[in-house]
């Protein structure tokens, strides 16, 4: 039996990202209790010239949903970056996963060998689907769901590893 490329991005980046709301629940919970801003932890930054939470959680939903919707051959939906509290990010979040939800697996049929050119600011990076995947846009889900994590639990947030993965079954 063969996995497709489907079951290997979407429905783990969903996992990712809903574990990354409900981390956005439980800072908002600590700073309930704790009187502190909210602001705090969205403007929050791990070093001076690292980009702070907020675009963190933007920027892993930007490769989650831009990763889905080239795999599977679609526009990528554009999402404005004026997210500035945690429901505006958790609502980023959510339009993400419903923009997940909506992909039909068939979509993706033979997406491992599809050419994916991805525009950088810099340079132009050129990708079949597997290695644009593999290489590109799940590390960085991963890496801004993890320094969205780092920067919550650097603030005090009470949060684990079991917090990250979230429910493994």
């Amino acid at each position: 039996m063969s996995v497709s490329l489907y079951e290997v991005s979407v429905p783990p980046m969903i996992h990712a990202l809903s574990n990354l709301s409900t981390l956005i629940d439980k800072a908002g919970a600590h700073a309930e209790a704790r009187k502190i801003d909210p602001a705090v932890f969205v403007q929050a930054r791990l070093f001076p010239d690292m980009l702070p939470f907020s675009r963190q959680v933007q920027i892993a939903c930007d490769n989650a949903k831009g990763a889905a919707a080239r795999l599977a051959g679609l526009e990528v939906p554009k999402h404005e970056d004026t997210e500035k509290t945690f429901e505006e990010l958790k609502g980023r979040i959510a339009k993400t996963i419903e923009f997940l939800k909506s992909i039909d697996a068939q979509r993706m049929h033979d997406a491992e060998r599809r050419e994916i050119e991805l525009k950088t600011p810099s340079r132009t990076l050129r990708f079949t689907g597997v290695d644009y995947l593999n290489r590109y846009a799940l590390p960085n889900v991963y890496f801004h769901c993890a320094i969205a994590y780092a920067l919550l639990r650097e603030g005090g947030v009470e949060v684990g590893k079991r917090d990250f993965l979230g429910p493994i079954q």
